[in-house]
């Protein structure tokens, strides 16, 4: 069935009971008032958030449309379907991350890239499984590569040299996160309480290389795990760089 809808200064449209149903309830909420219009920017930026608080199963189009107050059926104008909002959502993050620029050289560019794409990393751990793997990435994720590469072929590396550098920097950057967001404890500055409690579980003296390391290192106080990131950061930098050296 077909309903005529009038509007004042426009011609005669012919709507579907189910057209008529998704107009009324996208602009009108539960007290009657006019609705804030949607957009895929906020269907995406609201689909992040909850993915953030409860991981990305807790993410589903009934879920979402619960955020706005809407049925699910207004969700898809903005987004086609779930892999459409997983690829808006990674595109979210890769638009967080600090992109390398020419007005530093390539390894402080780089460096601060990295630290830039732990923290996002931090915020969203939803992402760090689903960041590669996305088959339709957007604009965002297109450009932050194309400016990664881009940054080292600039500096004179190779295309070759360039894939392997931005390799060994991404398995580190994603390594790290992945083992940060798996530690049997949240706060990174508690990893020696955290210890000490493991090894109270054995004999005194069996492990006595994780006991060294607990009392010379990891348990004295200002010690904090997510301070290692930037130190193995460093590390691979330096031996990027040596090797870029080696093949000019």
């Amino acid at each position: 069935m077909y309903e005529v809808h009038l509007s004042r200064g426009s011609p005669v449209e012919l709507l579907s009971g189910e057209e008529r149903w998704l107009q009324m309830a996208t602009k009108i909420d539960k007290s009657g008032q006019p609705r804030i219009p949607l957009s895929r920017e906020k269907v995406l930026s609201a689909a992040v958030r909850v993915a953030d608080e409860g991981g990305i199963e807790a993410l589903n189009m009934r879920r979402l449309a619960q955020e706005f107050g809407v049925v699910p059926m207004a969700l898809y104008k903005h987004v086609a379907n779930k892999d459409d909002m997983l690829d808006g959502m990674v595109d979210v993050v890769f638009g967080e991350i600090e992109a390398p620029t020419g007005d530093v050289d390539w390894k402080t560019a780089m460096r601060r890239r990295a630290v830039s794409a732990r923290e996002s990393l931090s915020r969203h751990p939803w992402a760090v499984g689903l960041t590669e793997s996305r088959m339709r990435p957007g604009p965002a994720n297109l450009r932050h590569h194309d400016s990664v590469i881009g940054c080292l072929r600039e500096a004179g590396f190779s295309v070759a040299m360039a894939i392997h550098a931005y390799s060994a920097l991404d398995s580190y950057i994603y390594g790290f996160a992945l083992q940060e967001q798996t530690l049997p404890f949240e706060a990174t500055d508690k990893v020696g309480e955290a210890s000490e409690l493991i090894l109270s579980q054995f004999p005194l003296g069996e492990y006595p290389y994780l006991a060294e390391t607990i009392v010379e290192h990891v348990g004295k106080p200002g010690y904090d795990y997510a301070d290692e990131f930037e130190y193995g950061l460093d590390l691979i930098l330096d031996g990027v760089e040596r090797q870029r050296a080696e093949t000019q």
